[in-house]
């Protein structure tokens, strides 16, 4: 990298590395809780309800009948819920089969948080790489949602095992290029300071109008140019914050370096 761009590219991707999950000084308990509080409101709806009996009409041996909603249904699928492993794994499996429901397949995330905390800790919440432990475990989840999506509708006799360890690879994949990029970037202002107008990266942005990329081209300029937080671009955006940085993250490094 040379000159203005080189420079312009920095901060870019130093903005996109230091935004964390949820915006600033979020805590991998307030990224759980608030998806605890979310899911206490979601697994009861009208919808939930419904999703619940499509699950039981489909899958009549789980002994589902006597649940309410799908909150219910994670709970026995908790230790102690009520339910030998075996029933569990049925259970999960079900979840998976059923996951072109979206109501399901955020039933199905809820059961694997455990899971998925578990990863993070595995890989040491990227410890070397990441700054912000919420950083790593916000990224698991938007892999995650991920994988559950690319996944949706198969059959897997060891589902919860397979989704972790497939997880466990995404992530750390994700931190190796964390990694890298550390090294292309050592030498990154601490702060937000909004770039110069006039600069060969502004040029970059303003090519890849009308294409693919225009959209989160916009969001690089005004993250970029105008400091723009990325909690306030993500609400612009109608998008999550952390599937937002993971989308600033890789068009930083497949883009614009």
């Amino acid at each position: 990298m040379r000159n203005g761009r080189g420079r312009g590219v920095v901060k870019v991707i130093a903005k996109c590395v230091r935004g964390s999950v949820l915006g600033a000084m979020t805590t991998k308990s307030d990224v759980l809780g608030q998806l605890r509080r979310e899911w206490d409101r979601a697994g009861r709806t009208s919808e939930a309800r419904k999703a619940l009996k499509i699950l039981d009409s489909r899958h009549p041996s789980l002994g589902l009948d006597a649940l309410d909603d799908l909150c219910d249904v994670v709970k026995v699928l908790e230790q102690g819920g009520g339910k030998c492993v075996l029933e569990r794994a049925e259970i999960v499996k079900a979840l998976l089969e059923e996951s072109d429901d979206p109501t399901l397949r955020r039933a199905l995330l809820q059961t694997l948080l455990p899971g998925i905390v578990s990863v993070c800790r595995q890989l040491r919440f990227g410890d070397g790489i990441i700054d912000d432990p919420s950083e790593t475990l916000g990224m698991a989840l938007s892999l995650a949602s991920e994988l559950l999506t690319d996944w949706s509708g198969q059959s897997r006799q060891y589902a919860a095992p397979d989704i972790l360890s497939a997880l466990r690879g995404r992530l750390r994949r994700w931190l190796l290029k964390e990694k890298d990029a550390m090294r292309l970037v050592p030498f990154y202002e601490p702060y937000d300071e909004p770039a110069c107008e006039e600069s060969p990266l502004l040029t970059r942005l303003i090519s890849f109008r009308g294409s693919q990329h225009e959209r989160i081209a916009q969001l690089t300029y005004a993250r970029v140019f105008e400091g723009r937080s990325l909690r306030e671009l993500a609400k612009q955006d109608h998008s999550a914050p952390d599937s937002l940085q993971a989308e600033l993250q890789h068009f930083a490094v497949r883009h614009l370096i």
